[in-house]
């Protein structure tokens, strides 16, 4: 659900609505809430998904973890954000078990879950995961509205599941303070650059795929007369644009050449400009 208390009309939640927010799956799901409509809680996000093709919004850091975390299962196979609750359900829930649904300027909300994923795993081909920071849920009224999301996947019968910061593998938050601190955004001027950076890393790899990487970038910067870490900050800058991925369960430090994927720019579209 939105990270912060934002005001929608009827006739905005009825054009939303008619637009087709919240529904489809794959490339062309639209997520109820993006992030230039709510306030967020730290940084929110416009992410790339070689997963679905599309851009996700992650209204916080935490979100961006969980996200990163389920893009690199291989049992994923598909995520919607941001994804509404039917208004009409989560009332009578609120209603028959004595709770406060959610409301703003006398209008009731459209409440959201997080992430509705769909896995290969047969027992559990489709779960909701809801991400909030542990000192949220001091707050009786935030506890009181994630009571009305449980009871609403319930009755769907979809396995619902909260995550804090403390089920974010440790090495995964480590990779993702590190890489995704990058200052600075592939503007499209930078694409010159983005491009030539990712050949050289290309070509790197592909002379010595076994390499430590940051072994690696030495020999990048030594080869192309680059100042000492040059190529390690752009690498950094390529992975937090999701041009080359890597499984972030695994500290970056000790990676090799091989354990980096990297992906086309043509195939991300305008993707690779979206602020990190």
């Amino acid at each position: 659900m939105a990270k912060s208390k934002y005001s929608l009309s009827e006739t905005q939640i009825t054009k939303r609505i008619k637009d087709g927010r919240g529904s489809g799956s794959g490339t062309d799901y639209s997520p109820w809430v993006r992030v230039d409509e709510v306030p967020s809680l730290g940084r929110s996000r416009q992410v790339y998904s070689h997963l679905t093709k599309r851009i996700h919004h992650l209204l916080s850091d935490l979100e961006f973890a969980v996200f990163l975390l389920l893009d690199n299962n291989p049992s994923v196979t598909d995520i919607r954000e941001q994804f509404p609750l039917i208004r009409d359900d989560t009332r009578d829930i609120a209603r028959e078990n004595d709770l406060l649904h959610p409301a703003n300027n006398g209008v009731d909300m459209v409440m959201s879950s997080d992430f509705l994923v769909d896995s290969t795993d047969k027992s559990e081909p489709k779960f909701v995961l809801q991400a909030k920071y542990t000192d949220s849920l001091d707050d009786a009224r935030i506890v009181e509205k994630l009571e009305i999301e449980r009871r609403y996947w319930k009755q769907k019968e979809l396995p619902w599941y909260l995550v804090t910061e403390r089920e974010i593998d440790p090495v995964a938050k480590a990779n993702i303070d590190w890489l995704y601190v990058v200052k600075g955004e592939l503007e499209s001027g930078d694409k010159v650059l983005t491009a030539s950076s990712l050949a050289m890393f290309k070509a790197a790899v592909a002379d010595n795929p076994g390499l430590n990487i940051i072994e690696l970038c030495k020999a990048i910067d030594r080869a192309y007369d680059l100042e000492l870490g040059e190529s390690l900050y752009d690498l950094r800058v390529l992975c937090a644009s999701r041009v080359i991925t890597f499984d972030v369960r695994k500290p970056f430090r000790k990676l090799s050449g091989r354990d980096f994927t990297c992906h086309e720019l043509e195939s991300l579209g305008g993707a690779v400009n979206v602020a990190s």
